[in-house]
């Protein structure tokens, strides 16, 4: 079995049901009391915004007292949607012996920041899967014959133990929550019915989660081999029509949000930090630029990003061969009553960008001028999202000189990313099946960019067997930074060999606020300093002025209103002698003027 299939066997396993709740985290699972054989099954909701978890609905056999559960009669039909994707979701059938047939669907917007109705029908022929009523994917191979038990309606909220599938879980970044507005179920009634595919089914009930219906589902308390926390009862609530589902750490159980956003990671490019945060942020305060500070450089504007969890900070340049810290204070997250984060001093993670031509052994190590496989993360340029490497195959591979690179496969990914700047590209995708000696075995397409370029991409059929297949694409335009490969999987499961992308054009255009130049300050002197230093300052616009000094742990320490600031050249001198309390110590310290489009800042360093 493949390493991609057996992450969805742990999200109902009976045979790993257990009642200890001695883990660290709590979530939640929503079930029917009864079981259903075929149908439609519809649910609306959103899911939890969030890397490390997943937010589902899906069917599963329990097993009955005239026919216990065993692996070998395992049914189950799932939808997963992970929150380390802003466009994707996972559905899978899982048939006797754990056999997993995994399809994915590229979506067109986010299913964690709006409502979508997700469905699938159920039938001795066949099941599909619909996204706003329309159909995605159909399986109708000879397992879905084996889909023939009853099957329980669940939902639940969980964090796998597996991060090369659902990505890193961070404690920070609890709680999150899965909304539920409403779930339907409609009989199988073929020929007589009034909605699904050719009329076949009628509906039988429908639940507005108004309350919980006891006569109708339970509340879940057990946990899986595989499953970072315990599902307890009091993580499922009903709130304002809608059924939430809760992850949470082990004390501050059920639906609400009393813990403050969190820095997770910085990192830098030549004119921009990224701040990923733990939760969504409230937009006034993420793009307040006073509420940023980079010792030494001036930032331009701060943008929150439609996930609403990371920050993009124009800065007017930075010395990337220097320990850069990023100061972050004062954000709110969306909760109804918002909680403000704490100052915080965050190291930012630098990398040396990649060089052109860039190209990728996908599956491999560094070979014939390619780098090697990577697994995408903070720290690196580029990497996949899931899935493994195949081992090597030493066959001759046709039409090429490269054989290395198509002798190693990368399997099983959804997204393959590189950081690039800005601009133009031109894509070679290299592909070659060293598997599957028939057509029809493994079918995907390919997005760029989020575009469909190759569908239904079935390379045996283009190539045959051990030949390699390239597609080449040009002027992909790239404008967050990153270009983005999406494998969609719809029978067996996506590979890819090898990526080369060369450059046609980047973004040159520099053009910076005309306030650039309207502010400066000069280095304090002496620095260091014991008692006074004199900081020189010029202004092209009149503008309020506020000075403040911070330490290393981003604490304000001195703040001083130097009123409305005529344009020409000034000088403060800031006087630790006098501060309140006399209670600063020796150490590293940076001081921040702020006013109108101003923000600039310099370190210095006390000794006492």
């Amino acid at each position: 079995m493949k390493k991609i299939f057996c992450f969805a066997l742990f999200s109902i396993s009976s045979l790993l049901f257990t009642n200890s709740f001695s883990k660290d985290f709590k979530g939640a699972e929503y079930r029917t009391k009864l079981a259903y054989t075929y149908g439609r099954f519809e649910v609306r909701m959103k899911s939890a915004n969030r890397e490390g978890m997943l937010s589902s609905f899906f069917t599963y056999f329990t097993g009955t007292d005239a026919d216990p559960w065993t692996t070998n009669k395992w049914n189950e039909i799932d939808i997963e949607i992970l929150g380390r994707y802003e466009n994707d979701f996972q559905m899978n059938t899982i048939t006797p012996g754990q056999a997993n047939h995994v399809s994915r669907a590229f979506m067109n917007s986010s299913p964690h920041l709006d409502y979508h109705t997700y469905a699938f029908e159920w039938t001795p022929q066949y099941v599909a899967w619909f996204i706003d009523g329309a159909e995605v994917m159909k399986q109708t191979l000879a397992h879905i014959s084996t889909l023939t038990r009853p099957q329980k309606i669940m939902m639940n909220i969980w964090n796998p133990q597996y991060e090369s599938w659902v990505g890193k879980f961070y404690p920070e970044s609890l709680p999150a929550f899965a909304y539920y507005d409403w779930v339907s179920y409609y009989a199988y009634t073929p020929g007589s019915g009034n909605y699904g595919t050719g009329n076949n089914f009628t509906l039988d009930w429908k639940d507005e989660f108004d309350f919980w219906d006891t006569n109708r589902w339970d509340k879940a308390t057990h946990t899986w081999d595989g499953n970072g926390c315990d599902m307890i009862p009091d993580n499922a609530v009903f709130q304002d029509g809608k059924l939430i589902l809760c992850l949470t750490n082990k004390t501050d159980i059920g639906y609400k949000d009393i813990l403050p956003p969190m820095v997770l990671w910085a990192r830098a490019s030549d004119k921009k930090i990224i701040i990923k945060m733990s939760e969504e942020i409230e937009k006034k305060s993420a793009e307040n630029i006073l509420n940023y500070t980079l010792p030494g450089d001036t930032i331009v504007s701060a943008t929150l990003l439609s996930d609403f969890k990371t920050i993009e900070l124009v800065v007017n340049g930075m010395d990337l061969n220097s320990t850069i810290n990023v100061f972050v204070r004062n954000l709110l997250d969306q909760s109804s009553a918002p909680n403000k984060m704490a100052a915080v001093n965050k190291k930012v993670i630098i990398t040396k960008p990649l060089v052109f031509p860039i190209k990728i052994n996908c599956g491999g190590p560094a070979a014939l001028n390619f780098l090697p496989d990577s697994n995408w993360n903070e720290n690196v340029e580029y990497g996949y999202m899931d899935g493994n490497s195949n081992s090597f195959y030493s066959f001759p591979i046709a039409n090429t000189e490269l054989d290395s690179v198509y002798q190693t496969t990368h399997n099983g990914m959804v997204y393959y990313n590189v950081r690039v700047p800005n601009g133009s590209y031109n894509v070679k995708l290299m592909f070659a099946e060293n598997e599957i000696g028939y057509s029809g075995g493994r079918i995907f397409d390919v997005f760029v960019q989020s575009k469909n370029v190759i569908p239904n991409l079935d390379i045996f059929s283009r190539v045959q067997k051990n030949k390699a297949f390239e597609f080449d694409l040009t002027n992909v335009v790239v404008e967050n930074g990153v270009m983005q490969i999406y494998f969609g999987a719809k029978l067996g499961i996506p590979i890819i060999n090898g990526i080369i992308i060369t450059q046609n054009s980047t973004d040159v255009n520099e053009e910076q606020s005309g306030y650039l130049n309207e502010f400066r300050i000069e280095q304090n002197y002496p620095n260091p300093f014991n008692g006074q230093t004199t900081i020189n300052y010029s202004i092209n616009t009149p503008s309020n002025l506020t000075i403040k000094l911070f330490n290393v742990l981003g604490e304000q320490v001195f703040s001083k209103d130097l009123g409305f600031v005529q344009n020409g050249s000034h000088q403060f001198i800031l006087d630790t002698n006098n501060l309140a309390g006399n209670s600063i110590t020796s150490g590293v310290y940076f001081y921040v003027f702020s006013g109108t489009n101003i923000q600039e800042s310099r370190k210095l360093v006390l000794l006492k």
